[in-house]
């Protein structure tokens, strides 16, 4: 029943997300047979080509998806066109081996007998050919789609949407039923859309070769036929028709923010104070991965704002050694961002969401732990479970264990809420975390003092392009008022209100502002 109330409080925005993957997944389909079908066809005339063609489309398919979206990222930016290109390149070879297998395998006889007859290449490839490989091309066809349908959840990484935004968020946060929100759907899709290109299948497959023992409702070729023309135009309305009601508007900006909790909530409040306090509509790209990722969007104008971090800043893109002194990394990481990338650091949001280390109150009585010292006395008794880009920082996991004489016994990298989970269930010891993090208090979890100051700080900074400063300067006072409300405590406290008590980082955003007379209710 749980369940059933989360889908039905949140119908309105599963639904949207439905239809965006509906939309992604259509449209990387079709490019697919665009380019699949044509080079099946093509590689069974000129044999040369073939094992080289199939060889990158083998490729492609031995790539990790998420290694392929990634690269793709920094040359296509973020949006739709690096998802869709990934299940593209994905759903190539299905496509192009059941052409080539469908055509090279017709019986060599009945070319014969068409080339007899007077029959050109072209009307032999037309009206023998294809008619008789259709079965087997459509097969690769119905693989491809539904293996897009599961792909198409990594749009999410890249702000194109879908439904692999419900799945992501609801691991970050460790909300079994926003996962499920997602999955369900997406499961539904993947057996809808084989059932849609099994109708095709049966239809284009001769009369001969049917297996006409099938009855019922729904195998009669007219029922099937209309199921079709009903997705068509269905199809035809998601992809096209809103196409002409897109509103073109000048005073319109992009925020974006990366794969946590805290910074969809500061995505959510930035957007509300803005279009309560000004004519400005802004555009949300949600969820992107780590702050490299977004830094890249901004960099490329895919977005015009987002929330970092003066530490990320200082010492993963700037490359600096650690610093504690607060004034001085936020002076050089403003000065230096400015003239290398052109990009605007603003006042901080008055809060800091510095790197910790965190162990279970059992773990701290049973070792004495106060310190990252008194840790390094015991290290080697303990498994720590950091995650991916905290294992790959000098200003975190490698710059650590030169400041501190500390050697784990195991070390098990794992990203997210994952590593609560792991260190609960004493898989782990020993877990990195943020100081704003919100399961911090939903675990009850003991922070480490940092008693030689190794992290740097890091201070909530907002970044812009030139865009902002020069044709919405309105939007920086207001980003200056709402740093008056936050601090560590407030965001820790926020951050908690997602991860434990389930409410959505829209309503704790919208809520947060209207308690404080930022914005008013009326307007939401």
């Amino acid at each position: 029943m749980a369940f059933l109330d989360y889908l039905f409080s949140n119908f309105s925005e599963i639904l949207d997300l439905l239809i965006e993957h509906i939309k992604l997944t259509s449209l990387s389909v079709l490019i697919a047979i665009i380019i699949g079908v044509p080079i099946g066809i093509l590689i069974c005339y000129i044999k040369k080509i073939g094992r080289p063609v199939l060889a990158f489309a083998n490729i492609m398919q031995a790539i990790p998806s998420m290694a392929l979206l990634g690269f793709t990222i920094p040359f296509l930016g973020i949006g739709t066109i690096p998802a869709i290109l990934m299940v593209v390149l994905y759903s190539l070879l299905p496509i192009i081996k059941n052409t080539y297998t469908g055509i090279a395998n017709i019986n060599p006889q009945m070319i014969e007998a068409a080339t007899g007859i007077g029959l050109t290449k072209w009307q032999i490839l037309t009206k023998v050919q294809i008619p008789l490989a259709l079965p087997v091309i459509m097969s690769g066809i119905r693989i491809s789609a539904v293996s897009a349908v599961g792909l198409m959840t990594l749009a999410a990484f890249c702000g194109a949407g879908g439904l692999g935004y419900l799945v992501y968020a609801g691991i970050r946060s460790i909300n079994n039923y926003q996962i499920l929100s997602g999955a369900i759907p997406a499961c539904l899709l993947a057996l809808f859309i084989d059932y849609v290109l099994g109708i095709i299948e049966n239809l284009v497959t001769p009369k001969y070769n049917k297996d006409k023992t099938k009855k019922g409702f729904f195998k009669r070729e007219k029922t099937q036929k209309a199921i079709l023309i009903i997705v068509g135009i269905l199809l035809i309305v998601l992809l096209i028709f809103p196409m002409f009601f897109q509103e073109k508007n000048d005073r319109e900006i992009t925020i974006g923010s990366m794969d946590f909790t805290e910074q969809e909530i500061l995505s959510y409040m930035i957007k509300d104070l803005i279009e309560d306090r000004t004519d400005i509509k802004v555009n949300q790209k949600l969820s992107l991965g780590s702050s490299s990722i977004v830094l890249s969007a901004i960099k490329e104008n895919d977005i015009d704002l987002y929330i970092d971090y003066t530490g990320t800043i200082y010492g993963s893109v700037l490359k600096k050694d650690p610093n504690s002194n607060i004034n001085e990394v936020y002076q050089i990481s403003k000065k230096e961002l400015k003239e290398t990338y052109d990009l605007n650091i603003l006042n901080d949001l008055n809060f800091s969401n510095t790197y910790t280390l965190a162990v279970t109150k059992e773990t701290a009585q049973k070792y004495n732990l106060r310190t990252i010292s008194d840790l390094s006395i015991v290290s080697k008794e303990l498994i720590f479970s950091p995650t991916l880009v905290f294992m790959e920082r000098t200003d975190c996991w490698l710059g650590l264990q030169k400041a501190y004489p500390i050697a784990f016994k195991d070390v098990i990298a794992l990203d997210g809420a994952p590593r609560y989970l792991a260190l609960m269930n004493k898989e782990s010891d020993v877990i990195d975390a943020y100081s704003t993090d919100g399961l911090l208090k939903k675990y009850d979890l003991v922070v480490l003092e940092d008693d030689k100051n190794f992290f740097l700080p890091y201070q909530a900074i907002p970044i812009v392009n030139n865009r902002i400063l020069e044709e919405f300067p309105e939007i920086i006072p207001l980003l200056e008022e709402l740093s008056n409300y936050l601090n560590d405590n407030i965001m820790r406290e926020l951050n908690y209100l997602v991860d434990e008590e389930r409410i959505e980082p829209k309503e704790v955003a919208q809520n947060f502002l209207i308690q404080n007379n930022l914005i008013t209710k009326e307007t939401i």
